[in-house]
């Protein structure tokens, strides 16, 4: 399937095609709101999308609702001037409001609620290192996410992009043992917050808790840069992942219904966050 297209509005940002079947404004630029929120419209009547989902700050937050915008999460205390992060959506379809998965999702998020602050219980495994990745790398990391994902919301298969983000806002870290690349993540800039994001593990690795070493590594780096708030936004049926994040001290944001494809279909996504500063 044709990977969706990233294109600029005014001075915003926004993704959207058949993959995920959505409209997703990746960032608002001061003064657009009206613009991008007719544009985005217009694309998904041309173009079919099920889903219009929006990152905003809740100053802008009047603009959506009035457009039948409805928030699924909430990042507080998320800009530089202390705003709130609102992750917005309108649905084009009655299907696509309705997680199929409710109970599990249900499940998912309440046994990541118990570990809360656990910490990370399990040493980085013998001869293994954990390093910032440069592009001497993508090819291997490519590599990895090709073997890890079915399908993903954003180009990680094509050694290329890997190597536009890190020349971008993204930093990378990944897990070597004995020379093979095991595990990977990146850490995505966005405003005054990171994303972590794109976290990878080889199966033979998985319950090593080698994610867990990845995101106190990008947190600490994030940190020496003086990031404010690090969040993420993950599989809401992944005990893993959640559980992770919640171990890691992060608290659940909300959940985005119906809104990413990855691992082969559209799935739920829970948004989770924790302030650095």
């Amino acid at each position: 399937m044709t990977q969706d297209r990233i294109q600029t509005i005014g001075h915003s940002r926004i993704q959207h095609g058949p993959l995920s079947n959505r409209v997703y404004l990746m960032h608002l630029g001061d003064g657009d709101a009206g613009a991008v929120i007719d544009a985005m419209q217009s694309l998904a009547r041309a173009e079919g999308y099920t889903k219009l989902f929006a990152k905003i700050p809740a100053k802008s937050a009047a603009a959506f609702t009035d457009a039948g915008f409805k928030t699924e999460a909430r990042i507080p205390d998320f800009y530089a001037d202390g705003d709130t992060a609102l992750f917005v959506s309108r649905f084009r379809s009655e299907a696509r409001c309705r997680p199929d998965d409710a109970e599990k999702i249900r499940k998912v998020l309440e046994a990541a609620l118990r570990r809360a602050d656990a910490g990370i219980r399990r040493p980085l495994p013998e001869d293994c290192e954990l390093t910032r990745m440069n592009p001497d790398h993508v090819s291997r990391m490519a590599d990895l996410y090709d073997r890890v994902f079915e399908s993903y919301p954003f180009p990680i298969f094509d050694p290329a992009y890997i190597r536009r983000t890190m020349e971008e806002n993204f930093r990378y870290f990944g897990i070597f043992c004995n020379a093979r690349l095991i595990a990977l993540a990146s850490a995505e800039r966005n405003e005054s917050g990171t994303e972590m994001t794109d976290f990878a593990t080889d199966p033979e690795y998985r319950r090593a808790s080698l994610a867990a070493h990845i995101l106190a590594a990008m947190e600490a780096d994030a940190r020496q840069n003086g990031v404010k708030t690090a969040f993420t936004i993950a599989r809401s049926i992944s005990y893993g992942i959640n559980i992770m994040f919640a171990r890691g001290g992060y608290s659940f944001a909300g959940t985005l219904v119906n809104n990413t494809n990855i691992s082969g279909r559209v799935q739920s996504m829970n948004i989770w966050y924790k302030p650095l500063a």
